[in-house]
């Protein structure tokens, strides 16, 4: 049996097994003639009877239970007398036993027995006239056991939006395959599977009245098919005429060979795309094309265009969109209540669904995508404000100080503490007081003071006798932080810790010393820990740890500030961040952090002079270079790759080193430092820098977070136009730290205006929070992420960049978290779920 007669044979048998009620298939029988007719040509079906299915099908919704058997009995009888097929035994409705009650679920056998082929597929992009024919999409032939048996007629339960793809008409195994690479896994995976963007063609023209360079619709009948070959003879073209009574319109579609076969003379269609001119007569190339009388999903409308991967097409995922969101959306469940909606002004999720897919305007397009952002920021509210509650629910010791210890403290210090350090101290110690453990985020530009800060709140813990730990993301970044409050809590008069309490753990700490710091954590003797992530080993014990303090936050993960925090009984927590984050993530990501707000820059401190240099201005900056050695400075020259390669003409940082230290500066010491070097190598070659060993450093980006040089007064970036701004002003933060003037040299690799524009910002200010604005305007959360923050799924309608909208959901989250935290009353049931929903699909605690 051929399979496109074995597909109407098992949909057929299904019909009358469900009592003719046109549901074998999705949507109604009719919906299986667009696979279908493809399939019936690719088995050579005889066209007469191709037409006598397609005719009696269309009309099947509109027929009685009884009309549709009469229907389907006659049709299978001249497909009998045409293929020498078996009989189907066609039961009248009125003779029908006793059966279950038919319903409309999908997820209950919408599908042969044997899913048939899929059909032939068409390219989502133009095919240039030297392409090959596109390849189908494999057919599906054979059924796996347990899905076969999840379609069997006698399913009593109807499959959840939890089911696999495979559930789809159409979705065999390979298909599924193709899918998952997408990331669509089950059907709710595709009902949150968005637009990336639309085409508009809902625009229609007549043919008389076409402009050039118009994107929008035409509805004609067919003239004229025909397929010509290329003048090289390897490519064809495929050429209908349009007609639609006010004139003619030339379509071509190249290499797409299967257009000719399904388009034949009489036929109305529509065509949508682009109007172009050849010859001086306007034409259309490689259009979006549909029958007139099927449902419209590629013309006639705004289309929805989706991230595509390879051997899947536009059309073809439409086409399982289309059966997802049509059945699904007017079916899920709305977590909101209907005066929360009606406040926040937001249309019901299932009208979301389906106008952020199929949408009817653009204006509903909007709705749709406010109504899925504001929920993913809501969501994301919530738990954050759980996660909040949870952690000052416990009791936290309380370290109080008064007013003259404070301002003997200050006393101590050799500088004055600008006014944002005063006001982060004043936090700090209101949260020390508190009775609950403190969950701060200090983020503070490079330079502005973040460690005398934090300086500050360790003494008012140890003062006590309580132990404290610090913990920054490498060896060299410890010991800068170990000499800083050393000096700061253990010299001159009236110091808090002698030097024996105070103490360095890092990777290269020999194993003796070690085991002396256990011991005396343990016993209580040392009071503070600075270190790396050797803090959070195992057979390190603190005898009363009670505040912990995470440098360079964003680079550690949850697991291991999770791992140090519990090394203490509930200790008061914060962390710091020198990467200026706006407002708008601080708000989203970090809302279970209270923040306080490092903005001011010490006095005295020079701004570093920046510059955009052209790729063939390098040899003046190679002279500065010169000239700031000559007078005992030192220079970094940052490049993009560690190494070269055949698919990439940015410069890298090794090859580089070797044409610096050879031609460039032979006089001169080199250094190089890069991410692919062990942990001890890098360690070693920025102590050397740091001591002078070398004059100049080339390196990648791992500077970013680094020791102070201040000799280091003048950093050279080369291929600047591949770093956000937010990165290119952490590198620049690196000079500076010393009395000299410091320079920033910026070199790009093209002369391209448009991306030097976007460098010249960095010319124009030093407020990395400014910077920060702009970056995550230009280049998304990634930037001051730098890995997916763990905790909740991926934000796939909010943009970052939308304060209103963020500000929006977190009132209404903390408004509804303020009158039932705990998502108890009847009304809150479904938000609990998605909550719930939302967050296990993510990695775990983000706090």
């Amino acid at each position: 049996m051929k399979p496109s007669i074995r597909k109407l044979n098992n949909y057929f048998k299904l019909e009358v097994e469900r009592g003719y009620d046109n549901n074998a298939v999705v949507g109604g029988l009719d919906r299986m003639l667009e696979h279908w007719e493809s399939e019936a040509r690719i088995d050579g079906l005889d066209e007469d009877l191709i037409q006598m299915v397609i005719s009696r099908i269309r009309d099947y919704p509109r027929l009685s239970e009884y009309s549709r058997y009469e229907m389907l009995q006659g049709l299978w009888q001249r497909i009998q007398r045409d293929e020498q097929v078996p009989p189907i035994d066609f039961t009248t409705p009125q003779q029908e036993p006793e059966r279950q009650e038919p319903t409309t679920d999908p997820g209950q056998i919408l599908e042969e027995k044997e899913p048939a082929p899929s059909p032939p597929e068409e390219p989502e992009t133009k095919i240039t006239p030297d392409q090959p024919e596109p390849d189908q999409v494999e057919d599906e032939t054979e059924a796996e056991p347990d899905r076969q048996s999840a379609l069997e007629p006698t399913a009593t339960e109807p499959i959840a939006m939890d089911a696999p793809v495979t559930v789809l008409p159409g979705v065999g195994p390979s298909n599924a395959r193709i899918l998952e690479r997408l990331g669509l896994r089950t059907l709710r995976d595709m009902l949150y599977y968005f637009p990336r963007r639309y085409d508009d063609y809902s625009l229609m023209k007549p043919i008389n009245r076409l402009t050039y360079g118009e994107e929008l619709t035409v509805i004609g009948t067919v003239e004229r098919v025909n397929v010509r070959k290329v003048r090289s003879g390897r490519s064809k073209i495929v050429e209908i005429i349009l007609t639609d009574g006010s004139g003619a319109l030339k379509v071509n579609w190249f290499n797409q060979i299967w257009v000719a076969k399904r388009m034949r003379v009489g036929m109305q269609i529509s065509v949508s795309g682009k109007v172009e001119q050849y010859l001086g007569r306007l034409t259309m190339n490689n259009p979006e094309w549909e029958y007139l009388d099927q449902k419209q999903l590629n013309t006639q409308r705004i289309v929805p265009v989706y991230p595509l991967t390879a051997n899947m097409t536009q059309r073809r995922l439409r086409r399982l969109m289309d059966q997802v969101v049509s059945y699904w959306a007017p079916r899920v469940l709305e977590p909101l209540p209907g005066e929360l909606r009606e406040s926040a002004q937001l249309v019901d999720l299932p009208t979301a669904l389906k106008q952020v897919h199929f949408p009817d305007s653009w204006d509903e397009i909007e709705h749709a995508r406010h109504r899925l952002a504001f929920d993913e920021i809501f969501l994301l509210q919530l738990g954050v404000l759980g996660q909040s509650r949870s952690w000052k629910s416990r009791p936290g010791r309380q370290f109080i100080v008064s007013d003259e210890w404070i301002t003997e403290q200050l006393g101590r210090l050799p500088y004055t503490l600008t006014g944002a350090q005063h006001r982060s101290l004043v936090d700090i110690r209101q949260d020390l007081s508190s009775g609950s453990p403190m969950n701060r985020l200090i983020q503070g530009d490079v330079g502005s003071g973040k460690t005398v800060v934090a300086g500050l709140a360790v003494g008012m813990i140890v003062h006590t006798g309580a132990q404290a730990a610090i913990m920054a993301p490498t060896s060299i970044l410890a010991e800068q932080h170990y000499a800083n409050l050393v000096r700061m809590l253990c010299e001159g008069e009236k110091a808090l810790l002698g030097p024996e309490q105070v103490r360095l753990l890092i990777g290269a700490t020999p194993e003796g010393e070690k085991q002396e710091i256990r011991d005396g954590l343990e016993n209580g003797h040392i009071k503070l820990l600075i270190g790396t992530h050797a803090l959070i080993e195992d057979p390190v014990s603190f005898a009363d740890l009670q505040f912990v303090v995470v440098d360079e936050q964003h680079r550690f993960g949850v697991t291991q500030r999770s791992a140090l925090r519990a090394k203490g009984d509930t200790p008061h927590l914060l962390v710091m961040t020198a990467t200026p984050i706006p407002r708008s993530l601080a708000l989203t990501v970090y809302g279970d952090l209270d923040i306080s707000v490092i903005d001011e820059m010490p006095p005295g401190r020079q701004p570093v002079s920046t510059h955009v240099m052209m790729p063939r201005e390098l040899e003046r900056a190679y002279s500065l270079i010169r000239s700031q050695i000559d007078q005992g400075n030192q220079a970094f020259i940052v490049y993009p790759l560690v190494e070269g390669s055949e698919h990439s003409q940015a410069k890298a940082a090794v090859e580089e080193y070797e044409n610096l230290k050879q031609k460039v500066f032979p006089n001169l010491r080199v250094g190089l430092l890069h991410g692919r070097m062990k942990g001890e190598e890098k360690e070693e070659v920025m102590s050397q820098f740091r001591d002078g060993d070398y004059q100049i450093l080339a390196s990648t980006t791992v500077i970013e977070v680094g020791v102070d040089i201040p000799k280091a007064n003048l950093i050279l970036i080369e291929g600047a136009n591949r770093f956000g701004l937010a990165q290119l002003h952490q590198l620049r933060g690196r000079v500076g730290r010393g009395a000299d003037k410091a320079f920033c040299l910026l070199v790009p690799e093209t002369i391209d205006d448009a991306e030097n524009e976007r460098l010249k910002v960095m010319t124009e200010t030093v407020d990395g929070f400014v910077l920060a604005e702009k970056d995550l305007e230009m280049r998304g959360p990634g930037e001051f992420l730098g890995t997916r923050q763990s905790g909740f799924t991926e934000l796939r309608m909010a943009s970052l960049t939308d304060v209103r909208l963020i500000e929006k959901a977190r009132r209404f989250a903390k408004m509804l978290f303020n009158q039932d935290p705990d998502l108890e009353q009847p009304k809150h049931q479904f938000i609990s779920a998605a909550l719930e929903q939302f967050w296990t699909q993510g990695e775990g605690d983000i706090s």
